[in-house]
Protein backbone atom coordinates (compact mmCIF):
# COMPACT_ATOMS: atom_id res chain seq x y z
CA UNK A 1 0.00 0.00 0.00
CA UNK A 2 1.42 3.43 -0.69
CA UNK A 3 0.24 6.15 0.95
CA UNK A 4 1.24 8.68 -1.62
CA UNK A 5 -1.77 10.60 -4.02
CA UNK A 6 -2.25 8.76 -7.40
CA UNK A 7 -1.26 11.94 -9.27
CA UNK A 8 2.03 10.39 -11.28
CA UNK A 9 2.35 8.01 -13.64
CA UNK A 10 5.75 5.72 -11.97
CA UNK A 11 7.97 3.88 -14.51
CA UNK A 12 8.71 0.67 -13.19
CA UNK A 13 12.27 1.48 -12.18
CA UNK A 14 14.03 2.67 -8.33
CA UNK A 15 17.06 4.92 -8.74
CA UNK A 16 19.26 4.73 -5.57
CA UNK A 17 22.29 6.53 -7.34
CA UNK A 18 23.48 8.34 -9.41
CA UNK A 19 27.05 10.02 -10.71
CA UNK A 20 27.53 12.46 -13.61
CA UNK A 21 25.46 11.63 -16.79
CA UNK A 22 24.29 8.23 -15.07
CA UNK A 23 21.41 6.77 -12.70
CA UNK A 24 22.00 3.30 -11.34
CA UNK A 25 18.64 1.42 -9.86
CA UNK A 26 18.66 -0.81 -6.49
CA UNK A 27 19.69 -3.66 -8.74
CA UNK A 28 22.81 -2.01 -9.79
CA UNK A 29 21.81 -1.66 -13.02
CA UNK A 30 23.04 1.80 -14.81
CA UNK A 31 21.24 4.00 -17.20
CA UNK A 32 22.63 6.65 -19.01
CA UNK A 33 20.08 9.67 -18.50
CA UNK A 34 19.02 12.00 -21.23
CA UNK A 35 16.20 13.62 -19.23
CA UNK A 36 17.96 14.72 -16.07
CA UNK A 37 14.65 15.08 -14.32
CA UNK A 38 13.50 16.96 -16.62
CA UNK A 39 16.04 19.78 -17.41
CA UNK A 40 16.80 19.51 -13.23
CA UNK A 41 20.06 18.12 -12.65
CA UNK A 42 22.10 20.39 -15.39
CA UNK A 43 25.32 19.53 -13.93
CA UNK A 44 24.30 15.62 -13.39
CA UNK A 45 23.97 13.69 -10.79
CA UNK A 46 25.77 14.46 -7.55
CA UNK A 47 28.30 16.59 -8.72
CA UNK A 48 31.54 17.25 -6.81
CA UNK A 49 30.91 21.20 -6.87
CA UNK A 50 27.33 21.22 -5.75
CA UNK A 51 27.61 18.55 -2.91
CA UNK A 52 30.46 20.81 -1.64
CA UNK A 53 28.30 23.64 -1.70
CA UNK A 54 25.78 21.95 -0.01
CA UNK A 55 27.74 20.15 2.63
CA UNK A 56 29.68 23.46 3.27
CA UNK A 57 26.09 26.27 3.41
CA UNK A 58 24.23 23.25 5.22
CA UNK A 59 26.68 23.70 8.28
CA UNK A 60 27.01 27.27 8.41
CA UNK A 61 23.07 28.32 7.64
CA UNK A 62 20.52 26.38 6.26
CA UNK A 63 17.63 29.27 6.24
CA UNK A 64 16.96 32.71 7.48
CA UNK A 65 13.56 34.13 6.84
CA UNK A 66 13.35 37.34 3.97
CA UNK A 67 12.41 39.72 6.87
CA UNK A 68 16.22 39.83 6.84
CA UNK A 69 19.20 40.94 4.65
CA UNK A 70 20.69 37.93 2.39
CA UNK A 71 24.14 38.08 1.20
CA UNK A 72 23.66 34.96 -0.34
CA UNK A 73 20.73 35.90 -2.58
CA UNK A 74 22.66 39.16 -3.39
CA UNK A 75 25.46 37.32 -4.46
CA UNK A 76 23.35 35.19 -7.01
CA UNK A 77 20.44 37.99 -8.11
CA UNK A 78 23.89 40.14 -9.57
CA UNK A 79 25.07 37.46 -11.57
CA UNK A 80 21.31 36.22 -12.61
CA UNK A 81 20.71 40.14 -13.41
CA UNK A 82 23.92 41.25 -15.09
CA UNK A 83 23.51 37.90 -17.82
CA UNK A 84 20.30 40.17 -18.66
CA UNK A 85 20.03 42.72 -21.50
CA UNK A 86 19.56 45.45 -19.21
CA UNK A 87 19.76 46.74 -15.17
CA UNK A 88 17.00 44.73 -14.16
CA UNK A 89 16.02 43.04 -10.13
CA UNK A 90 15.04 39.72 -9.04
CA UNK A 91 12.93 37.87 -7.12
CA UNK A 92 13.29 34.31 -5.43
CA UNK A 93 11.01 31.36 -5.26
CA UNK A 94 10.87 27.65 -5.54
CA UNK A 95 9.45 26.10 -8.79
CA UNK A 96 8.83 27.42 -12.17
CA UNK A 97 5.61 27.80 -11.88
CA UNK A 98 5.95 30.03 -9.18
CA UNK A 99 8.36 32.21 -10.95
CA UNK A 100 5.84 32.61 -13.09
CA UNK A 101 2.99 33.37 -11.01
CA UNK A 102 5.28 36.38 -10.07
CA UNK A 103 5.61 37.30 -13.52
CA UNK A 104 1.71 37.31 -13.95
CA UNK A 105 1.42 39.18 -10.88
CA UNK A 106 4.00 42.05 -11.44
CA UNK A 107 3.05 42.59 -14.78
CA UNK A 108 -0.45 43.29 -13.54
CA UNK A 109 0.61 45.35 -10.63
CA UNK A 110 2.95 47.39 -13.07
CA UNK A 111 -0.31 48.85 -14.92
CA UNK A 112 -2.32 49.19 -12.19
CA UNK A 113 0.69 51.15 -11.15
CA UNK A 114 -0.19 53.14 -13.89
CA UNK A 115 -3.74 53.97 -13.79
CA UNK A 116 -4.30 51.28 -16.51
CA UNK A 117 -6.43 48.76 -16.22
CA UNK A 118 -4.56 46.17 -18.41
CA UNK A 119 -4.82 42.32 -17.02
CA UNK A 120 -5.22 40.19 -20.19
CA UNK A 121 -2.46 38.00 -21.27
CA UNK A 122 -1.56 36.17 -24.66
CA UNK A 123 -0.14 33.24 -24.39
CA UNK A 124 0.58 30.36 -27.11
CA UNK A 125 -1.54 27.10 -28.15
CA UNK A 126 1.00 24.16 -26.64
CA UNK A 127 2.62 25.80 -24.39
CA UNK A 128 2.96 25.01 -21.07
CA UNK A 129 3.72 27.39 -17.60
CA UNK A 130 2.92 25.64 -14.66
CA UNK A 131 0.08 23.79 -12.80
CA UNK A 132 -1.09 26.79 -10.63
CA UNK A 133 -4.31 28.78 -11.39
CA UNK A 134 -2.87 31.46 -12.69
CA UNK A 135 0.41 29.54 -14.85
CA UNK A 136 -2.65 27.00 -15.39
CA UNK A 137 -4.91 29.57 -17.12
CA UNK A 138 -1.40 30.30 -19.16
CA UNK A 139 -0.83 27.19 -20.43
CA UNK A 140 -2.43 26.55 -24.05
CA UNK A 141 -2.85 22.80 -23.47
CA UNK A 142 -6.64 21.96 -22.36
CA UNK A 143 -5.60 18.42 -20.60
CA UNK A 144 -4.14 20.18 -18.37
CA UNK A 145 -7.44 22.34 -17.74
CA UNK A 146 -9.66 19.55 -17.36
CA UNK A 147 -11.40 19.03 -13.81
CA UNK A 148 -10.00 22.35 -12.89
CA UNK A 149 -12.27 24.82 -14.54
CA UNK A 150 -13.18 28.01 -14.44
CA UNK A 151 -9.61 29.13 -14.62
CA UNK A 152 -8.54 32.69 -14.21
CA UNK A 153 -10.26 35.13 -16.37
CA UNK A 154 -7.88 37.19 -18.60
CA UNK A 155 -6.36 34.43 -20.70
CA UNK A 156 -6.30 33.91 -24.75
CA UNK A 157 -4.10 31.52 -27.11
CA UNK A 158 -2.48 32.43 -30.35
CA UNK A 159 -0.51 30.35 -32.47
CA UNK A 160 3.18 29.88 -32.19
CA UNK A 161 4.54 32.00 -35.37
CA UNK A 162 1.20 33.07 -36.63
CA UNK A 163 1.44 36.74 -35.99
CA UNK A 164 -2.13 37.07 -37.39
CA UNK A 165 -3.20 35.59 -34.69
CA UNK A 166 -1.38 37.68 -32.02
CA UNK A 167 -3.03 41.01 -33.53
CA UNK A 168 -6.48 39.08 -33.56
CA UNK A 169 -6.33 38.95 -29.42
CA UNK A 170 -4.83 42.29 -28.55
CA UNK A 171 -6.81 44.87 -26.68
CA UNK A 172 -6.73 47.75 -24.60
CA UNK A 173 -6.91 45.56 -21.78
CA UNK A 174 -3.86 43.37 -22.78
CA UNK A 175 -1.13 43.34 -20.40
CA UNK A 176 1.53 40.81 -21.43
CA UNK A 177 2.16 38.54 -24.03
CA UNK A 178 3.99 35.25 -22.39
CA UNK A 179 5.57 32.64 -24.23
CA UNK A 180 8.35 29.81 -24.57
CA UNK A 181 11.28 30.81 -27.27
CA UNK A 182 11.31 26.72 -27.88
CA UNK A 183 7.63 25.18 -26.67
CA UNK A 184 9.12 22.30 -23.90
CA UNK A 185 6.09 20.28 -22.89
CA UNK A 186 4.43 21.17 -25.70
CA UNK A 187 6.70 18.97 -28.40
CA UNK A 188 9.78 21.10 -28.99
CA UNK A 189 8.35 23.25 -30.86
CA UNK A 190 10.91 26.66 -32.20
CA UNK A 191 9.54 30.10 -31.88
CA UNK A 192 10.90 31.25 -35.69
CA UNK A 193 13.04 34.45 -35.99
CA UNK A 194 10.89 36.47 -37.96
CA UNK A 195 7.95 35.66 -35.76
CA UNK A 196 10.06 36.79 -32.62
CA UNK A 197 10.98 39.78 -34.27
CA UNK A 198 7.07 41.11 -35.23
CA UNK A 199 6.18 40.01 -31.46
CA UNK A 200 8.72 42.63 -30.36
CA UNK A 201 8.02 45.04 -32.63
CA UNK A 202 4.06 44.63 -31.36
CA UNK A 203 4.58 44.63 -27.93
CA UNK A 204 6.69 48.05 -28.46
CA UNK A 205 4.07 49.41 -30.40
CA UNK A 206 0.94 48.74 -28.55
CA UNK A 207 2.80 48.89 -25.03
CA UNK A 208 2.57 45.34 -24.19
CA UNK A 209 5.19 43.53 -21.43
CA UNK A 210 6.66 41.22 -23.22
CA UNK A 211 7.34 37.77 -20.81
CA UNK A 212 9.64 34.95 -21.68
CA UNK A 213 9.12 31.81 -19.95
CA UNK A 214 12.79 30.47 -19.24
CA UNK A 215 11.95 27.88 -16.87
CA UNK A 216 13.39 25.08 -19.38
CA UNK A 217 15.50 26.57 -21.64
CA UNK A 218 17.18 29.41 -19.25
CA UNK A 219 20.69 28.14 -17.91
CA UNK A 220 22.71 27.27 -20.45
CA UNK A 221 20.31 24.76 -21.90
CA UNK A 222 20.06 25.87 -25.31
CA UNK A 223 23.93 27.02 -25.58
CA UNK A 224 22.53 30.31 -25.02
CA UNK A 225 22.69 31.24 -20.41
CA UNK A 226 19.31 32.29 -21.46
CA UNK A 227 17.73 31.20 -24.63
CA UNK A 228 15.99 34.36 -26.00
CA UNK A 229 19.77 35.75 -26.56
CA UNK A 230 19.72 33.66 -29.29
CA UNK A 231 17.97 36.88 -30.74
CA UNK A 232 20.20 39.84 -30.60
CA UNK A 233 16.91 41.95 -30.78
CA UNK A 234 14.81 40.41 -28.45
CA UNK A 235 14.11 42.76 -25.16
CA UNK A 236 11.69 40.80 -22.51
CA UNK A 237 10.71 42.59 -20.02
CA UNK A 238 10.43 39.29 -17.36
CA UNK A 239 12.15 36.17 -17.05
CA UNK A 240 11.04 33.57 -15.39
CA UNK A 241 13.46 30.89 -14.21
CA UNK A 242 13.77 27.20 -12.30
CA UNK A 243 14.82 23.66 -13.21
CA UNK A 244 18.30 23.75 -14.07
CA UNK A 245 18.98 26.57 -11.88
CA UNK A 246 19.76 24.59 -8.31
CA UNK A 247 21.11 21.70 -10.15
CA UNK A 248 18.24 19.54 -8.27
CA UNK A 249 17.68 22.30 -5.60
CA UNK A 250 14.23 23.93 -5.62
CA UNK A 251 14.39 27.49 -6.60
CA UNK A 252 12.91 29.53 -9.05
CA UNK A 253 13.65 33.31 -9.92
CA UNK A 254 11.44 36.00 -11.76
CA UNK A 255 14.10 38.57 -13.80
CA UNK A 256 12.60 42.06 -14.67
CA UNK A 257 14.17 45.31 -16.13
CA UNK A 258 14.33 47.53 -13.52
CA UNK A 259 11.19 49.79 -14.32
CA UNK A 260 8.64 46.81 -13.76
CA UNK A 261 10.40 45.24 -10.38
CA UNK A 262 9.58 48.87 -9.04
CA UNK A 263 5.93 47.62 -8.56
CA UNK A 264 6.96 44.83 -6.46
CA UNK A 265 7.18 46.39 -2.85
CA UNK A 266 7.16 45.31 0.76
CA UNK A 267 4.14 43.38 1.20
CA UNK A 268 2.75 43.48 -2.69
CA UNK A 269 4.63 39.55 -3.16
CA UNK A 270 6.20 37.13 -1.04
CA UNK A 271 8.01 33.14 -0.62
CA UNK A 272 8.60 31.78 3.06
CA UNK A 273 11.33 29.41 1.43
CA UNK A 274 12.18 31.48 -1.90
CA UNK A 275 15.90 32.09 -2.39
CA UNK A 276 17.27 30.79 1.41
CA UNK A 277 21.08 30.68 2.23
CA UNK A 278 21.57 27.13 1.13
CA UNK A 279 19.51 26.95 -2.48
CA UNK A 280 21.70 30.87 -3.23
CA UNK A 281 24.63 29.15 -2.83
CA UNK A 282 24.15 26.24 -4.81
CA UNK A 283 22.81 28.32 -7.36
CA UNK A 284 25.77 30.38 -7.33
CA UNK A 285 28.06 27.90 -8.00
CA UNK A 286 25.85 26.35 -10.75
CA UNK A 287 25.91 29.59 -12.48
CA UNK A 288 29.43 29.94 -12.53
CA UNK A 289 29.50 26.28 -13.46
CA UNK A 290 27.25 26.32 -16.68
CA UNK A 291 28.69 29.88 -17.95
CA UNK A 292 31.96 27.66 -18.45
CA UNK A 293 30.21 25.13 -20.22
CA UNK A 294 27.99 27.26 -22.74
CA UNK A 295 30.85 26.17 -25.93
CA UNK A 296 30.69 22.91 -25.00
CA UNK A 297 26.79 22.43 -24.69
CA UNK A 298 26.53 24.19 -28.61
CA UNK A 299 28.97 21.80 -29.83
CA UNK A 300 27.90 18.53 -28.07
CA UNK A 301 24.48 19.60 -29.48
CA UNK A 302 25.16 20.43 -32.66
CA UNK A 303 26.94 17.01 -32.58
CA UNK A 304 24.12 15.50 -30.77
CA UNK A 305 21.37 16.73 -33.70
CA UNK A 306 23.66 15.50 -36.08
CA UNK A 307 23.78 12.18 -34.91
CA UNK A 308 19.56 11.94 -34.40
CA UNK A 309 19.19 13.03 -37.89
CA UNK A 310 21.45 10.30 -39.05
CA UNK A 311 19.81 8.19 -37.31
CA UNK A 312 16.10 9.12 -39.55
CA UNK A 313 13.59 8.38 -36.92
CA UNK A 314 12.15 11.85 -37.88
CA UNK A 315 12.21 15.19 -37.56
CA UNK A 316 15.07 16.58 -35.01
CA UNK A 317 14.00 19.76 -33.23
CA UNK A 318 15.61 22.06 -31.20
CA UNK A 319 18.61 23.62 -29.76
CA UNK A 320 21.76 23.11 -27.71
CA UNK A 321 21.06 20.05 -25.26
CA UNK A 322 17.47 20.78 -25.85
CA UNK A 323 16.31 18.68 -28.33
CA UNK A 324 13.11 16.51 -30.25
CA UNK A 325 12.36 13.49 -32.05
CA UNK A 326 8.76 13.86 -33.87
CA UNK A 327 8.04 10.39 -34.96
CA UNK A 328 4.80 9.46 -36.48
CA UNK A 329 3.69 7.60 -33.67
CA UNK A 330 3.38 7.10 -30.20
CA UNK A 331 6.54 7.42 -28.07
CA UNK A 332 5.09 6.13 -24.70
CA UNK A 333 6.20 2.61 -25.44
CA UNK A 334 9.64 3.74 -26.42
CA UNK A 335 10.19 5.27 -23.42
CA UNK A 336 9.67 1.66 -21.81
CA UNK A 337 11.84 0.12 -24.34
CA UNK A 338 14.61 2.60 -23.78
CA UNK A 339 14.69 1.75 -20.07
CA UNK A 340 15.44 -2.17 -20.72
CA UNK A 341 18.25 -0.77 -22.53
CA UNK A 342 19.71 1.66 -19.95
CA UNK A 343 18.58 4.77 -21.16
CA UNK A 344 16.30 7.47 -20.12
CA UNK A 345 14.28 9.28 -22.50
CA UNK A 346 10.85 11.13 -22.09
CA UNK A 347 7.79 11.44 -24.33
CA UNK A 348 5.75 14.48 -24.77
CA UNK A 349 2.91 16.17 -26.99
CA UNK A 350 2.21 12.50 -27.29
CA UNK A 351 4.84 11.42 -30.42
CA UNK A 352 8.13 13.73 -29.43
CA UNK A 353 11.00 12.14 -27.43
CA UNK A 354 12.31 14.69 -25.55
CA UNK A 355 15.85 15.38 -24.65
CA UNK A 356 17.03 17.16 -22.00
CA UNK A 357 20.30 15.73 -20.67
CA UNK A 358 22.85 16.82 -17.94
CA UNK A 359 24.64 19.87 -19.45
CA UNK A 360 28.26 18.06 -19.01
CA UNK A 361 27.52 15.76 -21.72
CA UNK A 362 30.43 14.16 -23.98
CA UNK A 363 30.48 13.09 -27.71
CA UNK A 364 31.09 9.66 -26.45
CA UNK A 365 27.96 10.02 -23.93
CA UNK A 366 26.53 11.16 -27.37
CA UNK A 367 27.95 7.79 -29.15
CA UNK A 368 26.47 5.85 -26.10
CA UNK A 369 22.92 7.18 -26.66
CA UNK A 370 22.26 6.29 -30.46
CA UNK A 371 23.69 3.02 -30.31
CA UNK A 372 21.23 2.47 -27.62
CA UNK A 373 18.87 4.28 -29.34
CA UNK A 374 19.44 2.06 -32.53
CA UNK A 375 18.58 -1.07 -30.61
CA UNK A 376 15.76 0.82 -29.10
CA UNK A 377 13.88 1.58 -32.63
CA UNK A 378 15.52 -1.93 -34.06
CA UNK A 379 17.94 0.27 -36.37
Amino acid sequence: MSYLMNNYSRLPVKFVRGEGVYLYDEKGNKYLDLIAGVGVNSLGHCPPEVVSAIVSQAKELIHVSNLFENPWQEELAEKLAKEFHTHAKVFFCNSGTESVEAALKLARKYWRDRGKDKYKFIAFERSFHGRTYGSLSATGQPKFHQGFEPLLPGFSYAKLNDIDSVYRLIDEQTAGIILEVIQGEGGVNPAEEEFLLKLQELCKEKEILLIIDEVQTGIGRTGEFYAYKHFSFLEPDIITLAKGLGSGLPIGATIAREEVAESFTPGSHGSTFGGNPLVCRVASVVVDRVKELLPSIRSVGEYFKKRLEELGLGRVKGRGLMLGIELKEECKGYVLKALEEGLIINCTANSVIRLLPPLILEEKHVDEAIEKLKRVFGR
